[in-house]
């Protein structure tokens, strides 16, 4: 069984900064893009930023010079480092990632995370 589990959120004063980590563990055969998504209260779940099997990444325009994303050798852990954070950050932030589970298998992309707040106090 396949899962995804987050760590590294907290509580942060503007301006500081978090490292959230997102590992994959199971059994599966390859792990193609990866995305970190944002939910706050009240608002619908946005993805924050992407990066592709071959490194290539993606920012939404409100996070971009500020989240790098990144994944490690083995593709099977990610990262996104938040600077100069800010209050409208503040949400719960989902890793999700395109899983194949055997070589015979379709990408799926429905592997998600539970979730770690962030809380970017003013």
């Amino acid at each position: 069984q396949v899962q995804l589990v987050e760590s590294g959120g907290g509580l942060v004063q503007a301006g500081g900064s978090l490292r959230l980590s997102c590992v994959v563990s199971g059994s599966f055969f390859n792990i193609g893009d990866m995305d970190w998504y944002r939910q706050a209260p009240g608002k619908q779940r946005e993805l924050v930023a992407s990066i592709t099997r071959g490194g290539k990444t993606n920012y939404a325009d409100s996070v971009k010079g500020r989240f790098t994303i990144s994944r490690d050798a083995t593709r099977d852990t990610m990262s996104l480092q938040m600077n100069s954070l800010k209050p409208e950050d503040t949400a719960v932030y989902y890793c999700n990632a395109d899983i194949t589970i055997t070589r015979w298998s379709r990408p799926d992309r429905g592997y998600w995370g539970q979730g770690t707040q962030v809380t970017v106090s003013s």
